[in-house]
């Protein structure tokens, strides 16, 4: 593991901060490490407000997409609004059905079948368009890349309106409008909106049209955080702004397919570690095992008891997607050494049995066994389909691009993608991906890495530091949870073992005081032997509060640790 220690910022700049809005050397020092550095700046960050949103329009085609939208209304015509089936596709699709179908009953909604169609826009759903006479098409996280397919609905009269957040080819395709903050030619001050994200300025944009405010629009927060979430997005500018007040709308409880996930958590509030590991797992789940329109089914669901049923069917989609990555990354893994690929630069597995619902999954298992770029293919109709999961640093989506030549199809980010190819290519696809990470990737990129945001001293943490820290939430790429360092420290005597084959560590931690402070490290069990009999040791960690027979008390989060 490394670390390291990020830079630290100009004295004379963290002294200016420090004192413009009365807060420490390190809080300044945090907040301008996060591009903050006046005391407007600091006002937005801690205090976000839906003004600070940007003006929709300023996006390309969003005129085009809202007279479209309205021309479709006054005329009586017949809109179909079809989205992926993950978290921010199907979060995207509840929000935009549910807002048109308030005033107008002629919506309709469809999530492609990940195993017979395929990822984003399908000629099965402009089929099914076309059967059900629907005049225009509203596509969201997907379609940026479906030049053929826009034309094909083209041909059968059906109008598209494209709302996605992925990179565009040379091409776009022939739409009414194609909203898209990545486009080059789209001049819209923030790029990093999920799907969810942009299909929220459509729905803003109408708004606007009509002379009504944002207020109208909070109760739709809830699905947009979700997808912010869940899509790993930069936590950063509107993004922030988003999921600070979606987080409120979830905890209001309003939406009764949240409420019915939520029954069993014992927690009075969420956080958005909350949202990515219990409500967007579920959703997933969904899409994965079963189909994506129970997910949108259930986010748009009014009746608690409906959706306390549904729920119910979609925790158990999410417990059996459990036991299949499991099994199917044991598989994976087992792949690797009997094929002796340990020491390579990629890991690229491939069963035509494994489920294609939780090959991202695996994909992401196996980065944290290889740290290293990583594909995960099934077979899906006459094709091979994968995951592609990338390490922090290292562009995965151009990778792919330099391997296009074996691709039938590609489309994704940075560090996640997704991919078909025909099954006479896998072998040569493998060795030019392999070749091509080899002779690109910066070796230091293969070893996990800690981004460190100061070192301090114990006798910094305080219950004042802990209330300022928590207001940097909520936390995501961009803005992560502050990670420190502190060196000298010394167990108290109380350093275990905990969890199932003391696979933690649980410790008392001081530092040249005999006041210590608890600490809990998961997964540092095999750390016990650095800090057992008094030995000096460095930790990396994070702060948080640990509630224990209703007494509340600091305690460092372990990241790592090492002998001083």
């Amino acid at each position: 593991m490394r670390w390291t220690l990020r830079p630290k910022p100009e004295e004379v700049a963290v002294k200016e901060l420090s004192k413009a809005i009365k807060v420490s050397p390190l809080v300044a020092t945090l907040l301008l490490q996060r591009g903050i550095s006046t005391y407007e700046e600091a006002l937005h960050f801690f205090r976000p407000e839906l003004e600070d949103l940007h003006d929709p329009f300023l996006m390309k085609d969003m005129d085009k997409a809202v007279d479209r939208i309205e021309q479709a209304i006054k005329k009586e015509q017949n809109i179909l609004v079809y989205g992926d089936y993950d978290v921010d596709g199907t979060t995207a699709v509840a929000l935009l059905s549910s807002y048109l179908l308030e005033s107008y009953p002629r919506v309709a909604t469809y999530i492609p079948d990940r195993y017979a169609e395929g990822y984003g826009i399908s000629y099965a759903g402009i089929d099914f368009a076309d059967d059900n006479e629907i005049d225009l098409i509203i596509a969201l996280d997907c379609g940026i890349k479906a030049i053929d397919k826009v034309s094909y609905a083209k041909e059968k009269g059906i109008d598209f309106i494209i709302c996605d957040h992925h990179r565009p080819g040379e091409q776009l395709p022939e739409a009414v409008a194609v909203l898209d903050p990545k486009r080059e030619d789209c001049t819209y001050p923030y790029d990093e909106l999920c799907g969810c994200g942009i299909g929220f300025k459509l729905i803003q944009a109408i708004e606007f049209s009509k002379g009504r405010s944002i207020d109208g629009l909070i109760p739709y927060l809830d699905l947009v955080a979700t997808a912010i979430a869940a899509d790993i997005v930069p936590m950063t500018g509107e993004n922030r702004v988003l999921a600070h007040f979606g987080l409120k709308v979830i905890n209001a409880s309003h939406r009764p397919g949240f409420k019915a996930i939520l029954k069993a958590l014992k927690k009075t509030l969420l956080t958005i570690t909350d949202v990515v590991f219990v409500i967007a797992p579920r959703i997933n789940a969904a899409g994965r095992m079963e189909h994506g329109r129970y997910a949108v089914a259930l986010l748009t669901e009014t009746n608690p008891a409906k959706a306390e049923e549904m729920a119910r069917e979609i925790e158990v989609f999410n417990t059996d997607r459990r036991g299949l990555d499991q099994e199917i990354t044991a598989e994976a893994l087992v792949q690797i050494q009997e094929n002796k690929e340990e020491e390579r630069f990629t890991s690229v597995v491939y069963r035509e049995s494994w489920h294609k619902g939780v090959i991202g999954i695996v994909a992401s298992r196996l980065t944290e066994t290889y740290y290293r770029p990583t594909l995960v293919f099934t077979k899906s109709g006459d094709k091979l389909a994968a995951s592609a999961r990338s390490v922090r640093g290292f562009d995965v989506y151009n990778a792919l691009e330099l391997c296009q030549d074996h691709l039938e199809q590609f489309g994704g980010h940075k560090y996640a993608a997704g991919l078909t190819l025909l099954e006479n290519q896998y072998d040569d696809f493998k060795a030019q991906f392999e070749k091509v990470v080899a002779s690109t990737i910066d070796p230091m990129l293969l070893t996990p890495e800690i981004n460190i945001d100061a070192e301090i001293m114990l006798s910094e943490i305080t219950p004042k530091l802990m209330r300022i820290l928590s207001q940097f939430a909520p936390f995501g790429p961009g803005n992560m949870k502050p990670v420190f360092l502190s060196h000298h420290l010394q167990d108290t005597g109380y350093a275990k073992g905990v969890g199932e084959e003391n696979k933690h560590l649980k410790l008392a931690v001081k530092q040249h005081t005999p006041q210590p402070i608890g600490a809990i490290g998961f997964g540092l069990g095999s750390k016990l032997a650095v800090v057992a009999n008094g030995s000096e040791f460095s930790a990396v960690y994070t702060l948080e509060e640990n509630v224990w027979n209703g007494t509340v008390n600091l305690q460092l989060k372990l990241k790592d640790l090492r002998a001083s």
